[in-house]
């Protein structure tokens, strides 16, 4: 027997930020530990909580035997494309009425990165061997860059967005960077609840940023990861994307139904292509399909299934509003908490960003040495810059993680 290996010679990857400090809390054995770093919505009980609505549909379809199961089309179930486009465009979108835009079922909103990446890459522009550059915003979810190039897009640039210094979006400079990047360049863009800053765009801001990408002919590809969690108004939170809709963008959008459905094992996602005529609409439709054939070959059915019922529905979708609007709310007062907490503590600097909705997400502005500090000391896990999940904050915790904070920002002796 042969004693080569062709994986003699491979080494480690190296481990993703999220990753390590997930594995530096399990292995923590202090009792008073407090894991924010992570991205699912956690409730008061420090799990991560199902919607009463999406129970209940779930047990509906579990006990239905006419369903069967069955492989989807390569593009999805016909009925949740529909459905997932109006929600993030509105029933009433020209786009739609004019039959230009493309729905495609994904595997999760990572898969609606990938495929995207992919549509690009063969079909942008007039050559098939276009890399780039896509801008993504600095920081942003450090899965991104990885998944473009991994699509062949090894151009990958930041635009400037956070300064932690004044705890919110660098407008001004994220405007500088976006003039200065190639025309035909792609622009990621969050629409609401920014990960991992949660720190987002008003819509005057929007609208600069809008008429940056009309003038200079730039692409955006908008990230719709969590509609409706951010507001607690699904229509408020896509507001960015239908304003550049409005404006005549072509665009890409990868939407995720793991939040706001509660649905993080099924890995439901979307992908809107926005199209300038309808005569593009069947090439891109079959060059999509061609490539989910190569990625996955069929979308998961259940969470599909489970989003379309929601959606199709006035009565479930008035339940399910509902209970996006009780997430928004508490992550809301946690926030508010939060900074009272820091305010009576007389924790140093601003803490005004903290009063902005951004959904799950917010960025507390520390340095490398104090994220180190109050994981070491505190044993509060955070990522870096200080930026946590607030819905992991809960009535048991709060003054904790406030004090460590405040202590992380105190010159120690």
């Amino acid at each position: 027997m042969s004693s080569y290996s062709v994986f003699t010679d491979v080494h480690a990857a190296a481990q993703r930020t999220g990753a390590k400090v997930l594995a530096d809390f399990n292995r923590d054995s202090h009792r008073d530990k407090v894991y924010l770093a992570g991205e699912e919505y956690v409730g008061e009980s420090g799990r991560s909580t199902l919607l009463p609505i999406i129970w209940k549909i779930k047990q509906q379809i579990n006990s239905d035997p006419t369903l069967n199961p069955e492989y989807l089309p390569p593009l999805g179930l016909p009925e949740f494309t529909r459905r997932a486009s109006e929600l993030a465009l509105g029933r009433d979108s020209r786009a739609i009425v004019e039959n230009r835009v493309l729905g495609v079922q994904t595997v999760g909103g990572t898969g609606a990165v990938r495929l995207g990446a992919e549509l690009l890459k063969r079909s942008y522009g007039d050559s098939s061997s276009w890399q780039g550059p896509v801008s993504l915003s600095s920081p942003c979810d450090e899965s991104l860059a990885g998944i473009f190039k991994a699509a062949g897009l090894s151009d990958v640039q930041p635009y400037r967005y956070w300064d932690g210094e004044r705890r919110g979006v660098c407008v001004e400079e994220m405007m500088e960077d976006l003039e200065k990047v190639p025309e035909q360049s792609v622009v990621v863009l969050s629409t609401a609840g920014h990960l991992p800053t949660g720190a987002d765009l008003s819509r005057g801001e929007w609208e600069r940023v809008v008429d940056v990408l009309v003038r200079r002919g730039l692409l955006p590809f908008f990230l719709l990861r969590a509609q409706g969690l951010c507001s607690g108004d699904p229509d408020e939170d896509a507001w960015p994307l239908r304003h550049a809709v409005a404006k005549g963008l072509e665009l890409l959008c990868a939407q995720s139904f793991s939040h706001n459905f509660s649905l993080y094992g099924e890995k439901v996602g979307h992908l809107l292509c926005v199209l300038k005529e309808n005569a593009s609409l069947l090439p891109v439709q079959s060059q999509s399909e061609k490539l989910v054939q190569a990625l996955w070959a069929h979308p998961p059915l259940e969470g599909a299934r489970i989003v379309t019922t929601v959606l199709s529905n006035p009565a479930h979708f008035a339940e399910w509003q509902d209970g996006l609007k009780g997430i928004a709310e508490r992550c809301m007062l946690m926030r508010e908490h939060l900074r009272e907490k820091l305010r009576l503590l007389g924790a140093s600097g601003t803490w005004d960003h903290l009063e902005k909705p951004g959904g799950l997400y917010c960025c507390m502005g520390l340095t490398d040495q104090q994220v180190a500090f109050v994981a070491k000391r505190r044993h509060v896990y955070l990522l870096p810059e200080g930026c946590l999940n607030v819905s992991a904050i809960n009535s048991r915790n709060l003054d904790y993680v406030a004090e460590s904070i405040h202590l992380a920002l105190t010159p120690q002796p």
